[in-house]
């Protein structure tokens, strides 16, 4: 009896120990969905100049580099993903034609 008397003292050691590395797991959970939360929060703060802000310029930038393909092409260079830098031969390429087209 004294060995299963052991080995159940053992087990129950074990679930102790066991439960409280998930005590410790669940207050770090808590403390990350508290975390995150307050992520959320400051996310949702940044104002609405700002946002507005960092839109424009990324619209301005998008017209720098359209206006430089533009350039390139005009000088005589494919701007197409096919091409790209290559010298125009035989006048137009459609490709980067249509690719200039976008919007």
């Amino acid at each position: 009896m004294s060995q299963l008397t052991q080995a159940i003292s053992e087990v129950q050691e074990r679930l102790g120990s066991l439960q409280d590395e998930i005590e410790r797991l669940k207050r770090y959970v808590e403390a990350l969905e508290e975390e995150n939360i307050r992520l959320k929060r400051e996310l949702c703060a940044v104002p609405e100049q700002e946002t507005n802000r960092v839109i424009a310029n990324a619209e301005r930038l998008q017209g720098v580099g359209h206006e430089n393909l533009m350039k390139l092409y005009k000088e005589g260079f494919h701007v197409c993903h096919l091409h790209f830098g290559q010298p125009l031969e035989d006048g137009d390429c459609l490709f980067c034609r249509a690719f200039l087209r976008r919007d």
